[in-house]
């Protein structure tokens, strides 16, 4: 799977907003400086943010954007479906079309099955998890044993 670069930067600048925003509005200009974004980017991703509710802007001398909801209440999955980020693993389309014409490929489950485990992950990590470093504690039990044992699970 890659992530382009709007995913990241969206959950990146979110994660920022969470973290720097208690006292009201972030400007996007301190965003972009601290985590190294263009701002002209930022203001793009941000436009998707504030169409999908998960930011509003404030505009005046104290102005940028805060979160509409607590950072525990916003998941990771919710930020980068809002800039329209997808966690597909494989080049099939699940809606008729084939990896390979019209059959799917021998891996075609595996990759499907990976992306359905990551799409559920990223839905369980919240912006909170995010700025606390605790994202670790959303893997599941089996995926920890085997991380541990050095086995791939």
């Amino acid at each position: 799977m890659e992530l382009n670069t709007k995913g990241r930067y969206a959950v990146t600048a979110m994660a920022d907003i969470a973290k720097f925003g208690d006292d009201g509005a972030v400007p996007l200009s301190a965003v972009a400086e601290r985590q190294q974004i263009s701002l002209a980017y930022l203001e793009q991703i941000f436009l998707l943010l504030r169409r999908a509710d998960l930011v509003v802007s404030e505009r005046g001398r104290s102005g940028g954007y805060r979160l509409v909801r607590s950072p525990d209440r916003i998941s990771v999955a919710e930020v980068m479906l809002a800039v329209e980020e997808r966690t597909r693993m494989t080049r099939c389309m699940d809606e008729g079309v084939g990896c390979l014409g019209e059959e799917r490929c021998l891996t075609h489950g595996l990759w499907a099955a990976l992306g359905a485990h990551i799409a559920g992950f990223l839905s369980e990590v919240t912006l909170r998890d995010v700025i606390d470093g605790e994202c670790v504690t959303k893997l599941t039990v089996g995926t920890l044993t085997s991380q541990r044992e050095g086995v791939p699970s």
